[in-house]
């Protein structure tokens, strides 16, 4: 079973699942690692509380390996909301606090999380350009990730308000992302989160990933997004072949930072 690198647990303020549910569904598909990382979006208005209580949950995770040890190994991750108005502060933290692995995503647009449908009243149908010209903005200018999480998330959320999306429709606005995670060595990671709700396509959609492939990018990473057990390693085995199609061999899991090669 391919590892899991997109966990998150009740350390998120979106899930109620304990540790201890994820670790025991791991270890029941057979993966031999899984990697945590729940969110932290600093600088915030949200209903929920995104902001990680990281020295509690690095003192958890470390009890954790210890206590699974050698059953599986758990690696300790992050999933970091990007904003350019906190570059500094997203720099300092990971200068400060050792992870394994550092997932970059971009949740809120101008204060709005698209998983609301006030980011599209205000946006119409300029959402999905609004959305991905943010991400291109946040990746130029923060580099303190490993992974760029779930390139088209807003495509969960825009089809209840009618808008269409293809890859073709945003490519102006997605292949100079796709470009700059290349140059930068990052990774890009294939989220299967949207197909535990019922889309069609992983996060980002497989025209994405093709297009990824074309320009020279490598490095890809796999995570299911679960914040429950019944969707830990959703679909893993059906995108590892769709992966394996594209043109990719290996798949990477970060340790100390660095991309330790896993073949598909």
């Amino acid at each position: 079973m391919y590892t899991d690198t997109h966990v998150h647990s009740s350390f998120s303020g979106d899930s109620d699942t304990s540790p201890y549910e994820q670790i025991n569904a791991a270890v029941s598909l057979g993966m031999e690692e899984l990697c945590f990382t729940d969110h932290h979006d600093h600088d915030v208005i949200s209903e929920i509380d995104f902001e990680l209580d990281i020295p509690r949950y690095k003192e958890e995770m470390h009890r954790l390996r210890d206590e699974f040890s050698p059953k599986i190994e758990l690696l300790t991750g992050i999933e970091l909301g990007l904003q350019v108005k906190i570059t500094d502060y997203l720099n300092e933290l990971t200068s400060k606090v050792d992870f394994d692995y550092i997932i970059g995503s971009i949740h809120f647009v101008d204060g709005l999380d698209p998983y609301y449908p006030e980011f599209f009243e205000k946006n119409g149908s300029n959402a999905y350009h609004r959305y991905f010209d943010e991400v291109l903005e946040c990746i130029k200018n923060i580099k303190c990730y490993d992974s760029l999480g779930h390139l088209d998330y807003i495509v969960r959320y825009g089809k209840a308000h009618g808008l269409s999306y293809s890859y073709k429709e945003y490519a102006d606005c997605i292949d100079p992302i796709l470009s700059i995670v290349i140059d930068d060595g990052k990774a890009l990671e294939c989220n299967t989160g949207g197909l535990s709700r019922g889309l069609c396509e992983p996060n980002p959609c497989f025209d994405i990933l093709k297009r990824y492939k074309e320009l020279g990018g490598e490095l890809i990473t796999l995570g299911s997004d679960a914040h429950s057990p019944e969707t830990l390693g959703f679909a893993f085995e059906e995108i590892g072949e769709r992966l394996k199609e594209i043109g990719f061999t290996h798949y990477a899991v970060y340790k100390n930072r660095i991309p330790h090669m896993k073949k598909l």
